[in-house]
C-alpha cells in the first residue's frame, strides 16, 4: 500500500462564522492509499477548536508512513484497529486514514460502500443548508441566495430568536438551529419555547460541551428536542448524552473515521436516540463518505462542499437537499485532475 498526502486550502463563498469561529478559507488534509490499480480517498479539515491542523495531521501520519505501507488492506475494520493505538491522539489524521482505507476497500471489492455494509439508498433524510451567524441582512441574502427545504441556522448572537424571526418572513422550510455552546441554561430553555413557534425542528448543542448537569434540566424543560454536538466527541460520549439530549451529531473527524462511527450509530439506536451525522466544510472526498451513512440516519448535515467557492473532488451530488450516490464505488469520490 502506498500513502500519499495532500493539502488545500478551499475557499469559502461566503465568510463562515459560528459562535467561537469565523474562517474565509477552509485548509484540509486529503490522505490517498493506493493498492494496485485502486485508489481510495479520504478528509480531514483542520479545525482550531479540537486543535489539529494541516501540520500536526500531516506528522503524525508521516511518522507511521512505514507501518501504513506494510498493511495489506483486508478490511478496514482491521485496519482501523491497527492504526488507532498509533494515532490515538489524532483523531482528525485517523479518520483520514480511515476514510481513505474505506473507499480502497469498497473500490477493490467493485461495489458502492453502503452496499458491502448491507444498506439500501432509499429512506434517506434530505440535508440542511447551513447560513452562518451574520448581519440579519446578509442572513436573509445567504438564505435567499440557496432556496432549499431545510436550513441549520448558526446562532450564539444577542439577537438570536429575532433572526429566526426575520428568517422565517421569507421562507417555510424547516428551520434546525445550533448555538454552538453559546446560551446558558435558562437561556436555551426560554429560546426553545420560542423558536418552536417558529418552526424549528431542534436545538443543537445549546451549552458548553462540559456542562451536563444544566443539559439535565434543559432536557427536562426544553420544547424543542435537543442534540448533541461538541458534548459528543467518542465512542463513549454517546451513553454519557442519553438523559441529557434527545440525540447525537456523529462526526467523523472527531471521532476517528467511518468505522468508529458506525459503532456510535448502533449504539446511539440501541438507547433509542436519534442520530445525525454532521460535516466539517469537508470538500466532496469527506461528504461522499458521510453519504454512505444516509440509510442509518434521521438526520444529516452534508452541506460542507456547497459551501465551497471550489471543490476538488467529484462523488455524491445534492439538489435541493437530495443526495444522488456516484457511479464510482467506495465512497464514489476521485480527485479532479486540476488539483
Amino acid at each position: 500500500m502506498k500513502l500519499t498526502i495532500r493539502d488545500f486550502n478551499l475557499p469559502l463563498k461566503h465568510t463562515f462564522t459560528i459562535s467561537y469561529d469565523s474562517r474565509d478559507v477552509q485548509e484540509t488534509l486529503i490522505v490517498e492509499l493506493q493498492q494496485g490499480q485502486h485508489k481510495g480517498y479520504g478528509e480531514a479539515t483542520s479545525n482550531p477548536y479540537y486543535g489539529f491542523t494541516i501540520e500536526n495531521m500531516s506528522q503524525a501520519l508521516e511518522n507511521i508512513q512505514e507501518q501504513i505501507e506494510s498493511v495489506d488492506l483486508t478490511t478496514p475494520e482491521e485496519f482501523w484497529a491497527q492504526m488507532q493505538p498509533l494515532l490515538s491522539d489524532n483523531p482528525f489524521a485517523l479518520c483520514a486514514l480511515d476514510m481513505a482505507a474505506n473507499d480502497l476497500f469498497g473500490k477493490i471489492q467493485g461495489k458502492p460502500l453502503y452496499k458491502i455494509w448491507g444498506l439500501e439508498a432509499k429512506d434517506m433524510p434530505l440535508t440542511d443548508y447551513t447560513i452562518g451567524i451574520d448581519t440579519m441582512e446578509n442572513m436573509v441574502k445567504k438564505l435567499q441566495e440557496c432556496p432549499w427545504p431545510l436550513y441549520k441556522i448558526k446562532l450564539g448572537t444577542p439577537d438570536d430568536v429575532a433572526i429566526v424571526k426575520e428568517l422565517r418572513k421569507h421562507t417555510d422550510a424547516v428551520f434546525r438551529v445550533d448555538a454552538n455552546c453559546a446560551w446558558g441554561v435558562a437561556e436555551t430553555i426560554e429560546n426553545s419555547h420560542q423558536l418552536k413557534e417558529l418552526g424549528v425542528e431542534f436545538i443543537e448543542q445549546p451549552v458548553k460541551a462540559d456542562d451536563m448537569e444544566g443539559m439535565k434540566e434543559v432536557y427536562q424543560r426544553s420544547a424543542l428536542p435537543l442534540i448533541a454536538d461538541e458534548s459528543c466527541i467518542t465512542e463513549a460520549d454517546v451513553k454519557k448524552c442519553h438523559g441529557h439530549f434527545h440525540g447525537v451529531n456523529v462526526k467523523l473527524v472527531k471521532c476517528g473515521g467511518l468505522t468508529p462511527a458506525r459503532r456510535m450509530i448502533a449504539e446511539a439506536k440501541r438507547l433509542g436516540m436519534k442520530v445525525m451525522v454532521g460535516c466539517m466544510t469537508e470538500s466532496t472526498v469527506g461528504i461522499s463518505a458521510i453519504a454512505q451513512l444516509l440509510p442509518l440516519l434521521d438526520y444529516v448535515d452534508m452541506d460542507g462542499a456547497l459551501l465551497l467557492r471550489e471543490d476538488i473532488a467529484s462523488g455524491v451530488t445534492i439538489d435541493y437537499g437530495k443526495v444522488s450516490f456516484s457511479t464510482e464505488n467506495g465512497t464514489g469520490t476521485t480527485l479532479l485532475a486540476c488539483v
